[in-house]
């Protein structure tokens, strides 16, 4: 991780399901103070654009066909409501600080979208043909909404974060730290394997499932802890597909008081840490 915000390169990580790939952006934003992390989830369907902005052309026309006292260069402006930046786009903003960006399930892309993607960071910008069209003073600044969350507003009302756009260009000061997630259901061409730098995770070991455990469920008891570790590496050894996840809720529940009996214990370790590609 290190060496990619050095260099300026997405981290490729890959793993089984379960194995920490998208936990490690958020460890990395929280102990680096660096925010939210953007999220990008992807499909089979997912184009390069919807990780970058989204505009609203059928809101933006009947803006434009209401009456009213401000002058055609500010109505103009008003173009900025409609734009709305997606993670991808709000990440390459000119932050202070660089934001964390978490690309999820990149291997379920259209073949495409990776080498498209890479070429915007080596960028590190991209233009919103809707704001570029514009007059020159027109575009000169124009505020629009980002993907991060909105705060509570007058009378309960959600009010979405902003930031300026100058001449319909979107500029990054400090490049984001780029988290990429496979679970290997496909091989990436080298052109893309060049541009990053890969990490894969493995399942962790007993002594790291222990000290999960004791971050997690701080109050485990020990014997329910000790019996769905074991169990859970037994399905690790046998190449079953497990998750973390399965472990720590198995964990709480044989933890509640009066939640389980001790004879219903293997059944219930069986059943919630059943295979996940059954």
């Amino acid at each position: 991780m290190n060496a990619a915000i050095l260099l300026r390169r997405p981290l490729l990580v890959t793993g089984p399901p379960g194995a920490g790939k998208t936990t490690l952006a958020h460890m990395v934003a929280a102990e680096l103070g660096l925010g939210r992390v953007l999220r990008w989830p992807i499909t089979s369907s997912t184009r390069l654009i919807d990780g970058l902005y989204h505009y609203d052309a059928i809101g933006w026309v009947q803006e434009q066909n209401r009456t009213s006292e401000e002058s055609p260069i500010e109505r103009a402006r008003r173009i900025g409501r409609y734009v709305r930046l997606g993670p991808v786009g709000t990440a390459l903003l000119p932050w202070g600080r660089p934001r964390v960006l978490l690309i999820d399930e990149i291997d379920k892309a259209d073949i495409d979208l990776p080498n498209d993607l890479l070429h915007v960071f080596e960028e590190g910008q991209f233009e919103i043909p809707e704001l570029f069209r514009l007059d020159d003073e027109v575009r000169a600044a124009i505020d629009v909404y980002t993907d991060d969350r909105g705060r509570p507003g007058p009378r309960g009302r959600l009010k979405i974060p902003t930031r300026t756009i100058y001449d319909g260009v979107v500029g990054c000061y400090e490049f984001p730290i780029v988290v990429l997630t496979s679970n290997g259901e496909r091989n990436f061409p080298p052109a893309f394997l060049r541009r990053c730098l890969r990490l894969r995770l493995d399942m962790p070991a007993e002594p790291q499932l222990l000290d999960i455990i004791r971050h997690r469920v701080p109050n485990a008891d020990p014997d329910a802890q000790n019996d769905a570790v074991q169990v859970f590496l037994q399905a690790v050894r046998q190449d079953e597909t497990v998750a973390v996840d399965q472990l720590l809720n198995a964990v709480h529940l044989l933890t509640a008081p009066g939640q389980v009996s001790a004879t219903a214990r293997a059944e219930v370790l069986s059943r919630l840490m059943a295979k996940l590609d059954e």
